[in-house]
């Protein structure tokens, strides 16, 4: 049984979450990529309480495609520690997470 997971990804910008979410999707890392734009964050940065406006990217893709995509994700972003958390996905519509699993299956781009 294939196992799915939800990534969330913090982006300091529209423009740079969605290059990043396009090459997630491009690689085959991901099957859908959705930006969530004009969130704010708070957090501890550097010694102090820092805020931003950011955009959060929404990854849906499976749990083996988890490592290749939090190295590429890594590597495309400008943070110096990105956020990339994933979250397991407990139920869903079965079509969906079909689709999902044959979207994001590993291929020679990746």
């Amino acid at each position: 049984m294939t196992r799915f997971v939800l990534i969330l990804i913090t982006c300091p910008s529209q423009t740079v979450a969605r290059r990043l979410g396009r090459e997630l999707v491009k690689r085959r890392l991901a099957a859908c990529v959705t930006i969530v734009p004009g969130v704010e964050s708070i957090f501890w940065w550097e010694g102090r309480i820092d805020r931003g406006r950011e955009a959060l990217l929404l990854i849906k893709t499976t749990a083996e495609r988890f490592e290749p995509l939090r190295r590429a994700a890594i590597r495309l972003h400008p943070y110096d520690i990105p956020e990339v958390i994933a979250l397991p996905i407990a139920a869903g519509h079965q079509p969906y997470l079909r689709w999902v699993a044959a979207s994001a299956r590993a291929s020679r781009h990746t």
